[in-house]
């Protein structure tokens, strides 16, 4: 798993690239901090993006003081893709990526 910090990691991430239309998908995992649980952050990717997002798993305390985390897959074009996840990146949240999304269960 690879956390994301520029553009170069944030692609190699996109699986079966052979053109900038072609749809394809990753899996990431996104941690929340306290100060964006009420900001909508999941749907921003969706509406703003046009991207696919299919929450495989969340992590979410009630009135907790602490972060949540979300288990997301992204399917959308390489450029829908890459921008969402620069809104991610510009919002400073932690975002680890894997690449091998027919590998085996997350292991952070």
């Amino acid at each position: 798993m690879a956390t994301l910090n520029n553009r170069k990691t944030r692609l190699s991430l996109v699986s079966s690239v052979y053109k900038k239309s072609q749809v394809t998908q990753i899996r990431l995992r996104i941690h929340i901090p306290k100060c964006y649980l009420q900001a909508p952050v999941i749907s921003q990717l969706i509406s703003a993006y046009g991207l696919v997002v299919n929450i495989t798993k969340a992590m979410l305390q009630p009135n907790t003081d602490g972060e949540g985390c979300f288990d997301i897959e992204l399917r959308g074009t390489v450029s829908q893709i890459s921008s969402g996840l620069a809104y991610l990146e510009s919002l400073n949240l932690k975002i680890v990526g894997k690449p091998n999304a027919d590998g085996d269960s997350w292991f952070c």
